[in-house]
């Protein structure tokens, strides 16, 4: 133990245990089917789950599914299903989803899991017994397209509603509220205190605009029974359901509650039944969301935790959002785009790699088909795949298929691209790495040309500058799989298995140079990803 951090360790059971790091992402409303913007955040979240898998940190990567509220319970009825029934359908077709995508999650959460549920009321039950809730008439507006209830100061100047907010109604009822607005100084110095709290600082702004122009509202927490049915009863009144967001938002903790975590078992007062190995998550380290959910994640959430005595989670990182051709993505106008159709065309990781390279973690981005096409020409076929093809196919041609004796003169351009990428994925940099990685395809490429290997093989008296050649531009290739690992895993394993190399390359300490040995015999090149021609789609 010398040399740890002790915060980093807590007992269980007469033993230590290790905090993991814990990612999530936003859980996905089941009242359709996953579209780009849901395919983007788990793929972003993915690629740093396996980045710090590969820098060696244990690593908890949760996602999952939003299963109640109004918008479910009348989708539900429109297709003359159970509830329960419609949701499992599609939980099927989300859960397949992650596997299209290759996500390397730990868990897959529902809020309609029994564990969720329980731990959801008792969660309830210990804030109404804390005096955290206090219930009140309401006479106002109502969007049931967003769940949400509206004021005066949401209108528009001509009196009316912001379509987005669909059907607007009044209503009369009572409900359950949550106490927010006696925590809103403390927020506000929490959120300025600690900086990398929300990313990145753009987004932070906005919630501290928010905060200190605006008195925060009490958030009602209920609805009634007898308007919704499809959701989690309140533990002290069973007239009434839980508010789908108070609901969604506790399945970060409600996860690692079911894994043992103790933070949040001391903090309920209970632990899970059966736990065959608890694990320490909480506080999550990183909640990857999109910038329209910010509020609910950096002016509620903290504000339940607090009341729940437990940490906050170390930052909430927000991204932006996809148009297609520089319009709104929208399933009526047939401006959409599909993720499964895509991959299935081009392959899952030209898809992975196009959302990376082309939007960086915060701005919104476009895509367009051209642009798809373009980066893969350009990047993947011309410049990774033709590097590692020619590179492979000269040492077959040339050497048999045998790795010659080391020599570094690429060393260098590696080791920097290394040192870069590390730094940028500790920073949750995607895009920035990617730039940095293909500085390294873009300097083998040109070393290839510089070097003509083609014409060394010619010249007998050339064998030894020949053998130099061949081995950086292999040895090149190996470096390259290491770094490509957490962004276009299936490709980084192919790389390898043509090097002829057994393993995985998902650790970046494998990124030093030198690690082919003179002797070792490669596999078949193959092309990694096929020229096509192209008409605009």
């Amino acid at each position: 133990m010398r040399g740890i951090a002790k915060d980093r360790f807590v007992p269980h059971n007469g033993a230590w245990m290790s905090k993991r790091f814990y990612i999530t992402t936003a859980i996905d409303y089941v009242n359709g089917q996953a579209h780009i913007g849901h395919a983007y955040e788990k793929i972003i979240t993915d690629v740093i789950a396996r980045s710090r898998r590969s820098l060696g940190q244990d690593v908890f990567f949760l996602t999952g599914l939003d299963e109640h509220g109004q918008k479910v319970q009348q989708a539900a009825l429109a297709e003359k299903r159970h509830p329960q029934e419609y949701c499992d359908a599609l939980a099927a077709d989300w859960q397949a989803l992650a596997r299209t995508l290759d996500l390397t999650n730990d868990d897959f959460i529902r809020t309609t899991d029994p564990r969720h549920k329980e731990f959801v009321q008792a969660v309830l039950a210990k804030l109404h017994a804390n005096g955290d809730f206090y219930k009140a008439g309401y006479t106002g507006f109502y969007s049931a397209k967003e769940e949400t209830f509206l004021t005066e100061k949401d209108r528009r100047p001509d009196g009316t509603f912001d379509p987005s907010y669909g059907e607007v109604v009044e209503l009369q009822e009572e409900n359950y509220y949550f106490k927010l607005q006696a925590h809103q100084q403390w927020l506000i110095d929490y959120i300025e205190a600690n900086p990398a709290f929300i990313a990145p600082d753009y987004r932070r702004n906005e919630v501290l605009g928010f905060l200190n122009s605006q008195k925060l509202e009490d958030l009602c927490i209920s609805r009634p029974i007898g308007r919704l049915n499809w959701g989690i009863p309140l533990p002290f009144d069973p007239n009434f359901v839980t508010y789908v967001w108070f609901d969604a938002l506790v399945n970060y903790i409600s996860a690692a509650y079911a894994h043992g975590d103790p933070t949040v078992c001391a903090a309920i007062g209970k632990a899970p039944v059966v736990v065959p190995a608890p694990l320490e998550l909480w506080p999550a380290d990183i909640h990857v969301i999109g910038k329209d959910i910010l509020k609910f994640h950096a002016v509620y959430w903290p504000i339940m935790l607090k009341v729940m005595d437990l940490p906050l989670p170390k930052q909430i990182l927000a991204h932006g959002w996809w148009q297609k051709d520089g319009a709104k993505i929208s399933k009526s106008t047939g401006n959409t785009i599909d993720p499964v159709a895509v991959i299935k065309d081009w392959g899952l990781d030209a898809f992975r790699f196009y959302v990376l390279r082309e939007l960086d973690i915060g701005p919104d981005g476009n895509w367009t088909d051209a642009g798809f096409q373009s980066r893969y020409s350009a990047e993947l076929a011309n410049g990774l795949g033709n590097l590692v093809n020619r590179s492979l196919s000269m040492l077959k041609r040339y050497r048999q298929g045998i790795v010659p004796a080391r020599h570094d003169e690429l060393a260098a351009d590696a080791a920097k691209a290394t040192d870069e990428t590390k730094a940028l994925v500790k920073q949750n940099q995607l895009q920035a790495a990617l730039q940095s990685i293909w500085g390294l395809v873009n300097r083998a490429n040109q070393y290839v040309d510089q070097t003509a290997p083609f014409k060394l093989a010619k010249d007998p008296a050339q064998a030894q500058r020949l053998d130099e050649v061949l081995y950086n531009l292999a040895e090149a290739c190996r470096i390259l799989a290491v770094l490509l690992c957490p962004f276009i895993p299936g490709t980084a394993h192919k790389i390898y298995a043509q090097l002829g190399l057994s393993g995985s390359p998902d650790q970046l300490a494998l990124a030093k140079w030198g690690g082919l040995t003179a002797g070792q015999a490669i596999g078949e090149p193959a092309p990694l990803f096929p020229r096509r021609d192209v008409e605009t789609r």
